[in-house]
């Protein structure tokens, strides 16, 4: 696969540049969660997105500058679905859908969580910067939010911090713990009957939990 840095119209720049930055985001991804990102190198990262070395300084100065790169995006992805509701939505559709988005990458993105958790576990030095400002900006918004729902009567007097860590925990045990839960249900991988019966399974107890009827 040949990386694209030729240059023509903006929109054109604008694709070539969100495409190859895909290619090497993914091939990545696969690397960090092998090796670590102690262990992980640029050179196996690009012969696993199949392009010279090159092209990944052309987009990324060092492999640092790469691997927070990636940990900001799989955040994004993860938190985009919660983003746009408000204190006037149904607690119930939203807590509903946020669920229902956090096991959908769990199963369809296992090792964007495990990059994540395993940065978690080991300080998250990469991730100091975000986790003091952007992540407790975005969380303060949906801590609004959720008190606002209890103020309104839509939903019991619980703690919102500790329902979204909840959520956050189960949905990517699924992921993170991917080995066990499989062995548990003795097959060899989940399925989409498995997604299924986890989304309902977890919203019908953090709603319930919530006193928020699930009918």
């Amino acid at each position: 696969m040949t990386v694209n840095t030729s240059l023509n119209s903006p929109d054109d720049v604008g694709n070539v540049r969100k495409k190859n930055v895909a290619i090497i985001l993914d091939a990545a991804k696969k690397e960090f969660v092998t090796f670590g990102f102690k262990g992980a190198s640029i050179k196996r990262i690009a012969e696993r997105a199949n392009i010279p070395r090159a092209n990944i300084h052309y987009y990324f100065a060092n492999k640092d500058e790469l691997y927070k790169v990636l940990l900001t995006d799989i955040v994004t992805t993860w938190n985009k679905n919660f983003d746009s509701f408000t204190d006037c939505d149904d607690p119930k559709v939203a807590l509903s859908s946020y669920i229902r988005s956090k096991v959908k990458y769990s199963m369809e993105d296992p090792e964007g969580s495990r990059i994540f958790a395993s940065e978690i576990i080991h300080g998250a030095d990469a991730l100091e910067s975000y986790l003091s400002t952007d992540f407790i900006l975005w969380l303060e918004q949906k801590v609004k939010v959720i008190n606002t729902w209890i103020k309104n009567g839509l939903m019991d007097d619980i703690n919102p911090y500790h329902l979204l860590f909840l959520i956050w925990g189960a949905t990517q045990h699924y992921a993170d713990f991917n080995v066990q839960v499989v062995a548990a249900l003795d097959v060899k991988q989940l399925s989409e009957e498995h997604f299924e019966s986890i989304v309902q399974s977890i919203t019908h107890i953090v709603l319930k939990g919530c006193g928020i009827s699930s009918n």
